[in-house]
């Protein structure tokens, strides 16, 4: 695992679009096209906002798979992670081959259909952040770091239903689902690389539990070091609780 320490939000996105654009590429020249999961979250959009306008990008080669999703929530809801996508990436891209994950659907199909989709090739990267409470996708802690699944119907803790209402993305913990569909632990990890954004003061102290205190199911994104191609982009808020030393291990790493 790699970690790199920029001075803003905006100058770790553009330094995180143009890693997740060499990788794009490198796999469409390699195979021809290339796979990659998408996360969502306020903590993204500069990432996506980058990586949408970087050049020399064949997004019509590019097949898009979905990280997350609330249980219940219709796609025209202003916190459905489905109209993130279509408004933030697809939109943008011209992106052609996609698969969402349809909260509102009959919840084992769609986990069995997109999962088997899933899991039909491997994925060339995966863009992922890390929870208010450590978690990883809507793996909350503590988190199932065995099951093979590709994707879990999982229940939201209150923090993570609280840090949704902290974003904006809700006017009150009620409005908040209290289910999701999320891809497994496991399943990310078989990624052959991850990009992991992790922006913002109020990351500080999960970066700080998943850097620093071990591998753990309680710090769900903790998992991430046992990855050997994750490289996770903080900025300097998001880093400010790490301890001198972290810091200086990292950038002898990073």
């Amino acid at each position: 695992m790699i970690v790199k320490v920029f001075e803003d939000n905006l100058s770790l996105g553009a330094a995180a679009a143009e890693h997740a654009a060499t990788v794009l590429r490198r796999a469409i020249n390699d195979r021809g096209h290339a796979r990659m999961i998408v996360a969502t979250g306020t903590s993204q959009l500069n990432f996506l906002d980058a990586l949408t306008t970087t050049k020399n990008i064949d997004w019509k080669k590019i097949e898009m798979f979905h990280l997350d999703e609330y249980v219940g929530l219709p796609i025209t809801h202003p916190a459905s992670f489905c109209k993130y996508l279509l408004d933030r990436l697809i939109s943008k891209t011209g992106i052609t081959q996609y698969h969402f994950l349809d909260g509102t659907a009959e919840l084992e199909e769609v986990v069995r259909r997109v999962g088997g989709l899933l899991q039909s090739a491997p994925i060339d990267i995966a863009f992922a952040g890390i929870g208010e409470n450590g978690h990883l996708a809507f793996n909350d802690p503590p988190a199932d770091f065995q099951t093979d699944a590709p994707y879990l119907i999982v229940n939201l803790d209150e923090p993570c239903r609280r840090q949704q209402v902290g974003e904006g993305w809700f006017a009150e913990l009620s409005e908040v689902p209290a289910q999701a569909i999320s891809m497994s632990v496991r399943q990310i990890l078989k990624s052959k690389e991850i990009i992991s954004v992790v922006p913002d003061v109020r990351k500080a102290a999960a970066a700080k539990r998943c850097l620093e205190d071990g591998i753990s199911p309680m710090a769900p994104a903790s998992i991430l070091g046992t990855h050997p191609a994750t490289t996770i982009y903080l900025d300097r808020d998001s880093a400010s609780l790490l301890s001198p030393a972290t810091l200086v291990a990292l950038a002898a790493t990073g």
